[in-house]
């Protein structure tokens, strides 16, 4: 069956395009829409309960209403009554409804129900209202929407009162304990009053939605700044212990998760800056002792230097037995070797002690290359090409560039396959060096490390006597002329090495 139910229109609509975003609007959002939840939630429970209030009252008033109508009424009917006697009745029903200004219609024996006159509109009564009142034998009502508005419909049937059948005597309404006389009565009348009562409800309803949730902003705003002021400390805290202040604690306050997280950030800083103070101490301690015994080592392997060059004066004149001879060349070699390591080991201590002196010139990078080349015996040597197209203006240390590009060559040669060529372009405000060779290339994971000290080269290449510092040394002088080396594999094969640095024009110093 049909019955009158108005919408309760949402006090809050709308959506977002893109989700909130930031600790704060979030917070925020979120206290919002649980206020405005639980405003609805409690908004619509209230309009449920006061709509079905007011339709009751509205209900068991018009029930009321219409049996003390019959009560009055019907005794002076005759029985079987006449469609002028229907009509007699109906039209005094009609005109005691008053404000309600209900229509009603009667029917005798499930005849067809008869209205105040000939020309009134039928009742909009409902055919299931009308058989639910033949059937039970009580009085129904039933809540129905005509010509787009909602209306009430009674049926009550009458009852004789004395119990006999005397048509005289009739009276009351199905409820009564009389047996029924045949005669059913039926009302409707519009509920535009109820419905204008739930309107305003609902209008009511809306008006207070925006006010609550303004004032809902004011507490979403409190609670947002009180979680979000522990939390902004943490991330601050957090920057200056990434940025090296490593001496950085919070104050805590209250006991709850965010002041327990503040306690384990202090833990976690005051941990860290004792691991970083011993980590220092370490490896302070660590260089010290590598450039200690570096300094030590020099007196001695100069002395030792000196005499096996004596010795292998001898050893060149042919005065010595061949066994001899063979161990003198292998001890000369050994301690030329040893002789570079702790040259190595000296200039590695410099770099960490921010000692290394840096002495620039304007010069063109080829005159660099040539002189290395040539320097080290590889000018004329088969294995190393040159590639020297145009001119390349830098302005670096010229001693630091030839150890780089020494040392790259030097590395092409003992752990790749010949030719190694060295090849320059400028490129812009750079200038770039590369030293290429045409052996297996350098393995996949050993390529974050081949600059790392006393790192030596995976079992694919040949084994090298070397120290393991020619690169890494060769990586720090390039950052001492603002420059850069990076290692990689060149697609046909073989290894190359990039010395990146800033041209004559562009170099810190230069006019």
């Amino acid at each position: 069956m049909s019955r009158f139910r108005p919408s309760l229109r949402s006090a809050v609509s709308g959506s977002w395009p893109h989700a909130p975003r930031g600790l704060r609007v979030r917070l925020v959002v979120a206290f919002l829409l649980a206020a405005a939840f639980g405003a609805l939630l409690t908004a619509g429970l209230t309009f449920h309960r006061a709509r079905a209030a007011i339709l009751d009252r509205a209900e068991e008033t018009a029930v009321a209403d219409l049996r003390t109508q019959l009560d009055s009424l019907a005794p002076d009917l005759t029985l079987p009554p006449t469609a002028e006697d229907l009509r007699g009745l109906t039209r005094q029903l009609d005109q005691a409804g008053g404000t309600r200004g209900w229509h009603s219609a009667a029917s005798y024996r499930g005849g067809a129900p008869v209205s105040a006159s000939p020309g009134t509109p039928p009742v909009p009564v409902p055919d299931e209202l009308r058989e639910a009142v033949r059937d039970s034998g009580r009085a129904v009502h039933q809540r129905t929407e005509h010509d787009g508005r909602p209306w009430l419909a009674l049926g009550m049937p009458v009852a004789y009162t004395d119990g006999a059948g005397d048509a005289a005597t009739a009276t009351g309404t199905g409820e009564d304990a009389g047996a029924l006389s045949g005669l059913t009565v039926y009302a409707a009348f519009p509920l535009d009053d109820d419905r204008a009562d739930i309107d305003a409800l609902v209008t009511a309803a809306e008006a207070g939605a925006v006010p609550a949730l303004a004032l809902a902003l004011v507490p979403a705003l409190f609670a947002a700044r009180s979680v979000l002021r522990p939390v902004r400390r943490l991330r601050h805290g957090a920057e200056r212990i990434a940025a090296g202040e490593l001496h950085t604690r919070l104050d805590t306050e209250g006991r709850d998760e965010l002041a327990d997280l503040t306690r384990s950030f202090n833990t976690m800083a005051k941990t860290l800056e004792r691991d970083a103070a011993e980590l220092r101490r370490l490896e302070a301690g660590a260089r010290r002792f590598a450039a200690d015994v570096a300094h030590e080592l020099r007196t001695p392997l100069a002395a030792m230097a000196a005499v096996t060059e004596v010795l292998d004066e001898d050893a060149a004149s042919g005065v010595l037995p061949a066994d001899t001879e063979d161990a003198v060349r292998l001890i000369s070699e050994e301690v030329r070797s040893l002789a570079r390591t702790v040259e190595d080991l000296m200039e590695v201590s410099r770099f960490d002690a921010k000692a290394a002196p840096v002495h620039r010139e304007d010069v063109d990078l080829r005159t660099l290359v040539t002189k290395t080349l040539q320097l080290r015996g590889w000018a004329h040597d088969d294995r190393v090409r040159a590639d020297l197209p145009e001119p390349a203006p830098v302005h670096v240390d010229p001693r630091r560039i030839d150890v780089v590009l020494g040392n790259l060559v030097a590395n092409a040669l003992h752990h790749g396959r010949p030719p190694v060529t060295v090849a320059v372009r400028v490129r812009g405000d750079r200038v770039r060096v590369t030293v290429t060779d045409r052996g297996p290339g350098i393995p996949d994971e050993a390529l974050p490390y081949v600059f790392d000290r006393f790192y030596k080269a995976d079992a694919a290449r040949p084994r090298s006597g070397g120290s393991g510092l020619g690169l890494a040394i060769a990586h720090e002088n390039a950052a001492l002329n603002d420059g850069s080396l990076s290692a990689a594999n060149h697609p046909g094969g073989g290894a190359v090495f990039t010395l990146t640095l800033p041209s004559a024009d562009s170099s810190p110093g230069t006019t």
